[in-house]
């Protein structure tokens, strides 16, 4: 449950901390994502979605 708490509170500092420095730059990110498609869109997200799980894994490989 800690582990939960502690990646949901990162998250939400990262996206806290695109929209209170770069607005801007959010804007400008979601009107590129509009020119991709939506199997580009999936495939990013699933990119993501693996970097992530890899990330937590070897976290918790290393011990946190």
């Amino acid at each position: 449950m800690e582990t939960l708490l502690l990646a949901l509170g990162l998250v939400l500092i990262v996206e806290g901390l695109v929209y209170a420095l770069a607005p801007s730059l959010l804007e400008r990110m979601l009107l590129a994502l509009t020119t991709l498609s939506e199997e580009q869109r999936r495939l990013m997200g699933l990119i993501a979605l693996a970097l992530g799980v890899a990330m937590v894994w070897a976290a918790k490989t290393l011990g946190a």
